[in-house]
Formats: C-alpha cells, structure tokens, sequence
C-alpha cells in the first residue's frame, strides 16, 4: 500500500474527542478480554467489528442512557495541522493514515451510493476517542471495539483498537485498519438503504440470523471499497492511494477471518455454537470480503436473499 504524499487530508471528516488530540492512535493497553456489548439508549444498534453480540439498543446493560450524540465536538487542530501535507511524516501518524482510510471510504460511496443504489449519499464522520464515549445510540466504552450508531449516523473508534487486533487476534498487518474502518462505514450505507431497520426485526443470534446477514454484507461491502480504493481522490481531484497489493487485501482477509465468531469462541475456550452466532464463522468473513473485492460491485452483496450464506 502506497499513499500519495501529495493528497489533501479533509480532516474535517474526523471528530477527535481524545482530549489531547493527534496523539497518533498509538500506546498501550487493551480492551481487557473480548467484550460483549449489551444494548443501551433508545434507540438503533450498536453495531460493532469485534464483539460476539450484536443488540437492539434497549435499556440497561453496559451502556448508559445518555443521548448526547452529536452534541459533543472535538478539538480538531493538532490532527489539521499534524496531516496537512506540509508535514513530510504525516502519514507515519496513525491519525493521519486512518483520515486518508476514512477519506477514500466515503470518496467512494459518493460515487458508487447513486450508482449502484440511486440514493444520495450522506457523508458521515468518524469520531476517534479514548476510554469511553457518548454517542446517540448511549455511552460506550473502549471495550466495545469500533462501532457505527445509527441514532446519530456516526463510526466511533479508539485507534488503540488496532493494537488489540495485532495483540490478542493476530491480525497485524496494517490493511486491517481501512478494513475495519470500511466495514463500519458498510453500516452506513445499510442505515442510509435501510437495511439496518429491517434486519432489526429480524433474528439478532444465530447462524442465518438477520445480525450475521447484516455483518457479511458490511464485509462485503468493505471489498468493493478495496477494489475500487485507489480510484479515489481528494477534492482536488488527486489520488488518494498510489497503489494497493495483493498482500494488503491479504490483511485484510487476515483481519476478517481472525474475528469471525467460531474462531472467536474457540479462542476464549468454548465450544463453536452456531445459535451464538452474530458476524458469522472466520471462511463467512472471508467469502464476503472477497466477493466484494473480486466483483467490485455493491449489488453482489445481497446476503439477505440468499440461502448459502
């Protein structure tokens, strides 16, 4: 994977809620164990990368009731000035590489949105943070892993996220960061299509579940980004990636299988349950993924009509 060092950064599209700011969504620390989330709020889904659940935000649960989502703004000056393109290290800053990640993912559907689907595309920002959040859909804490509320239309993520992929799911390569944030801006698109309301009322565990349905077609989604994603460019019209390889879509198939619910449960000791199932198995993940990149088409990515999942 190559960036063009030449590309204008809109980090406009990012909310740093990290008090500090530009930090470079690095240190340590972990999610403390595989969290599972419980629902929260009044209304949407927490809808997460990294979780075994996936809930109907109710009341009660890990989350609290707060809907402060939207309201709350960041300090974006130290993450504008560390990515202008002034800065020849830019892009050795996590912050900056997920800017130019979130940059691409929307570029993307403002294009392919109308294309495919005839619906306008309604651009939506990421909100990084640290420890824990308000958002539209309640609290949330770092241990949810990234999530999208569609109470709010937002993606929240800790970028100290991407160390506990590394760590505890083995997927370390750095692709599995776009991957992540493409997936989370799949949801977008299901909440913009309305997907995201019919898969509610749905079956949210098992494994031909509506939640497993919905977490493939995000996958799936994420690889029609991947194949397209050096198509895209900033508004000067500039590429945004100079070029993607092979073994960068290999990372991201990584990333997908590693967090696949049956590796998942076998990896903190339990039995693979299907009726458990929220994302579907690590080969599901993989399938999906690939059918997005391999076709490149949003329209192949109908998990919901069909019977082989």
């Amino acid at each position: 994977m190559e960036f063009n060092d030449d590309a204008d950064l809109d980090t406009s599209q990012v909310d740093d809620r990290r008090g500090s700011g530009g930090g470079g969504g690095g240190g340590g620390g972990g999610l403390g164990g595989i969290p599972i989330p419980i629902g929260g709020g009044k209304s949407g889904l927490i809808i997460t990368i990294a979780i075994l659940a996936i809930v109907i935000c109710g009341g009660g649960g890990l989350f609290g009731s707060g809907m402060l989502g939207g309201d709350e703004q960041g300090d974006n000056t130290n993450i504008s000035k560390s990515c202008d393109k002034s800065n020849p290290d830019r892009f050795k800053n996590a912050d900056c590489r997920n800017v130019l990640y979130i940059n691409s993912v929307q570029a993307y559907w403002q294009q392919m949105l109308p294309q495919s689907f005839g619906t306008t595309y309604r651009p939506a920002k990421t909100v990084f943070f640290s420890n824990a959040v308000n958002t539209g859909c309640g609290q949330a804490d770092s241990g949810v892993g990234p999530f999208y509320c569609p109470a709010d239309g937002q993606v929240y993520i800790d970028l100290t996220f991407y160390n506990e992929l590394s760590s505890r799911f083995g997927a370390s390569g750095e692709f599995a960061a776009p991957y992540v944030i493409a997936h989370e801006y799949g949801h977008h698109i299901q909440n913009l299509l309305g997907t995201n309301a019919k898969a509610q009322q749905g079956d949210q565990q098992g494994a031909n579940s509506a939640s497993v349905r919905l977490e493939l077609q995000a996958d799936c989604y994420a690889g029609t980004w991947a194949n397209h994603a050096t198509e895209t460019k900033d508004p000067q019209g500039d590429a945004l990636f100079k070029s993607i390889t092979e073994a960068d879509v290999g990372e991201a198939v990584e990333a997908a299988e590693a967090i696949g619910d049956d590796t998942i449960q076998k990896r903190s000791g339990s039995r693979v349950n299907p009726d458990a199932f929220t994302h579907g198995t690590s080969a599901q993940r993989k399938k999906w993924f690939l059918q997005g990149f391999n076709t490149g088409d949003p329209r192949r990515c109908d998990t919901f009509s069909t019977s082989s999942l």
